[in-house]
C-alpha cells in the first residue's frame, strides 16, 4: 500500500499599496474586484466578491483617513477562503464597539466583523497595525 501525497496548492495573493487620498478606497475595490474575478485562479461566487469589495472598502477608507499615511492592501485566496489585510501606520486599533443609533459614522467595522468569518488586529513592526478580515470565497 502506498501513502498518497497531498499537495497543498499556494493561496493566490495579490498586494498593493494605495495612498492616503479620497480616491482610494475606490480604486481598491476596483483592484479587488478585478483580482477575484479574473486573477485569483479560484472559484469565488459574485456575491462573495461583492462582500470582500465592500470589506476591503471600509478598510481601506478607515486606514487612509486615520492611518497617518498610505497603506497596503494584501488579498490572498485559498480554497474557500479570502483573506484580506490592510496594514497602516497607526498604532490606534479600529473602535470595536457599536455605534449609537444617532451617530453618523461608525458601522463599518461592525459591518466588517459581521461579513467575516475571522476579524483580527494585530501590532506591527515600527508601530503601525494590520487589520485582517476572513471571508467565506463560495
Amino acid at each position: 500500500m502506498r501513502a498518497q501525497r497531498r499537495s497543498r496548492r499556494r493561496a493566490a495573493c495579490a498586494t498593493y499599496l494605495l495612498p492616503q487620498a479620497e480616491t482610494s478606497a475606490r480604486w481598491a475595490r476596483h483592484l479587488t474586484t478585478t483580482f477575484l474575478t479574473r486573477g485569483c485562479g479560484e472559484k469565488v461566487s459574485g456575491d462573495q466578491v461583492e462582500d470582500v469589495a465592500l470589506v476591503v472598502s471600509e478598510l481601506v477608507t478607515n486606514a487612509t483617513r486615520h492611518g497617518h499615511g498610505s497603506c497596503r492592501l494584501r488579498l490572498c485566496v485559498d480554497p474557500g477562503l479570502v483573506t484580506v489585510e490592510v496594514e497602516d501606520a497607526s498604532p490606534i486599533p479600529p473602535r470595536l464597539c457599536s455605534p449609537l443609533e444617532t451617530d453618523e459614522c461608525g458601522r463599518g467595522i461592525v459591518m466588517v466583523r459581521e461579513l467575516s468569518q475571522h476579524f483580527t488586529v494585530r501590532g506591527g513592526p515600527g508601530g503601525g497595525k494590520t487589520v485582517q478580515a476572513v471571508l467565506a470565497a463560495s
